[in-house]
C-alpha cells in the first residue's frame, strides 16, 4: 500500500515572511498566599519566519516554558500581542498551533496507532481521514512496526515520537516544543534531534523548540535566542548558518563550537544571576 505523506504547509511567498510573532509581550503571575505577583517575562519581542526552526535558551526559570504558554494560546499574556498568520493569539490555542511536552504525554491503555488517531477521532474527522494520516505519521516516525504496541512496551525516546507523531496528524503549521528530549539520555537526545530535523524538513513547518541544552540548540537550529533571567528577556538572536540539510554530524563542524561558545558566553552571567536570585537571604554570593 503507498502511504500519501502528511500535509506539507504552503511555502513562504516572500523571503522572511513573519508567521508568528511576539510584541512587548509580558507576563506577571498574580499574588498568591500575601505574596506580590512575579514578573516571570518580558517584554519580549520575537518575529518567528515561515519554515524556521527557531530555539529559544536561557537560565533555570527565566520564563521559557511561560514563553511557549503564551506564544501557543495556551495562557495570556498581562501586555502585548501575540499573532498567528496575522490572527491575534486570543487564549485559545490556534488552529494550525500543535505543541509537545516534556512530560510523555500517551495514554498507556491505547495502542500506538489509537494514541496517534485521538485527537483526530475527538475533533470528529473522518476514519479514513484518520487511518490515512496515522498511517502517514505511523511511517514519517519509523513506528510502523510498533503500530499494535502499548506505550509501557515502548522505550523513553519510542514514547516521545508517538507524542510528536500525535501532533504532527493535526497538521500543524507551528510546532511548539517544550523540553521534548529533557528526559532522554545524550545518546538518543541526538538520535530524536536527526529525527526531528527531518520531520521538519519534510512537513514544512515553523518549529519553536525550548532547551536548556545548548548542544542541542546549536545543532538543531536556523536561529537561537538566547534569554535573560528573570524577567526573561531575548538578549541576542544568533544565526547558526547550516544548511537545511543537515544532522547531528554538524557537532562535528568547526564553526559548532564557536556557536555553543558564544551562546554560553551570553548566558554564564545570566546563569549565575538566577542562581543568586534564588540563594537564601544572607547566603554568600561571591
Amino acid at each position: 500500500m503507498t502511504v500519501r505523506p502528511l500535509a506539507r504547509p504552503a511555502a513562504a511567498t516572500a523571503p522572511h515572511e513573519i508567521h508568528a510573532r511576539l510584541a512587548e509581550v509580558t507576563r506577571t503571575y498574580g499574588a498568591v498566599g500575601g505574596r506580590g505577583g512575579v514578573h516571570a517575562l518580558g517584554p519580549v519581542d520575537i518575529a518567528l519566519r515561515r519554515g524556521e526552526f527557531y530555539s529559544v535558551i536561557g537560565p533555570s526559570g527565566c520564563g521559557k516554558s511561560t514563553l511557549l504558554d503564551v506564544l501557543s494560546g495556551l495562557s495570556r499574556p498581562s501586555a502585548g500581542a501575540i499573532t498567528f498568520e496575522g490572527r491575534p493569539v486570543d487564549g485559545a490555542v490556534p488552529d494550525g498551533v500543535g505543541v509537545v511536552f516534556q512530560e510523555d504525554a500517551s495514554f498507556p491503555w491505547m495502542t500506538v496507532r489509537d494514541n496517534i488517531g485521538f485527537g483526530l477521532r475527538e475533533n470528529g474527522v473522518d476514519a479514513a481521514e484518520i487511518g490515512r494520516r496515522v498511517d502517514a505519521a505511523l511511517a514519517l516516525m519509523g513506528l510502523r512496526d510498533f503500530a499494535a504496541a502499548h506505550p509501557p512496551q515502548l522505550s523513553g525516546g519510542m514514547r516521545q515520537r508517538v507524542c510528536i507523531a500525535r501532533t504532527l496528524v493535526m497538521q500543524p503549521r507551528l510546532i511548539l516544543l517544550d523540553e521534548p528530549f529533557g528526559a532522554l539520555d545524550a545518546q538518543t537526545r541526538l538520535i530524536m534531534g536527526d529525527e526531528l530535523l527531518r520531520v521538519w524538513r519534510e512537513t514544512g513547518a515553523t518549529v519553536m523548540l525550548i532547551t536548556h541544552a545548548l548542544d542541542e540548540a546549536a545543532m538543531l537550529s536556523d536561529r537561537i535566542g538566547v534569554m535573560s533571567a528573570r524577567p526573561g528577556r531575548i538578549l541576542a538572536e544568533i544565526e547558526t548558518g547550516w544548511p537545511r540539510e543537515r544532522d547531528s554530524r554538524i557537532a562535528a563542524d568547526p564553526g559548532f563550537g564557536a556557536v555553543t561558545s558564544r551562546l554560553w558566553g551570553l548566558l554564564r552571567e545570566e546563569s549565575l544571576r538566577a542562581i543568586g536570585a534564588q540563594a537564601p537571604a544572607g547566603a554568600d554570593h561571591a
